[in-house]
């Protein structure tokens, strides 16, 4: 029971940083600025609707996924890794790697994905799925997407309480402890390359 506990804890952990709601709040604000709380609603839904279809989706037919494209769980963790790595360096230094330019009504659904469920989302997903199985990963997901809504209806209270700044330095914190989970995916994918040629 503590291990199960403690699986839960961990890939909530994880997932919770890596989804982030604290970056999403700013582009939420700005979408629902001047509209009724029934829109607040809608658009929050739409939002974190988006993110968990997706994250499922590859939490329970990711390994299926990856073995039809031919991709191992090896190459997954490294490739995944890097990606987290330049989203931490993203988060923490401020600089924008491509371009991200949201229109007004696709809005919500852009802060779905792949503002809360990127690539770095549904790699954890798969790779959680296979160090602690499926429902502990579930129970995380569906937690992590429950706070997300909450923060995201509740978007114009909470960024008054922390204001620009203090928004700001939670997010960098959680970029820093992002870039330490990319470099523990990055060296566990490539301990699992190296033995697997070894057993060969």
């Amino acid at each position: 029971m503590d291990g199960f506990i403690s699986a839960v804890l961990s890939s909530f952990v994880t997932i919770f940083i890596i989804v982030d709601p604290f970056l999403g709040l700013a582009v939420f604000m700005t979408l629902v600025e001047g509209t009724d709380k029934t829109n607040v609603r809608k658009q929050a839904a739409v939002a974190t609707g988006v993110a968990l279809g997706i994250m499922l989706v590859f939490l329970f037919a990711g390994m299926a996924i990856l073995s039809a494209l031919g991709i191992s769980l090896s190459s997954l963790k490294v490739g995944g890794g890097f990606v987290l790595l330049l989203l931490a360096v993203q988060t923490v230094l401020g600089v924008e790697f491509g371009n991200k330019k949201e229109s007004r009504v696709a809005a919500a659904v852009i802060i779905g994905t792949p503002l809360l469920c990127g690539p770095g989302a549904i790699t954890t997903a798969i790779v959680l799925s296979d160090k602690f199985g499926i429902l502990p990963v579930l129970i995380a997901i569906l937690a992590t997407m429950l706070i997300t809504f909450v923060m995201l209806v509740q978007a114009d209270k909470i960024h008054k309480v922390l204001g620009n700044r203090m928004t700001e330095v939670i997010s960098r914190v959680m970029g820093l402890i992002l870039a330490g989970v990319a470099i523990e995916f990055i060296k566990g994918g490539i301990i699992d390359m190296i033995t697997a040629f070894v057993k060969k």
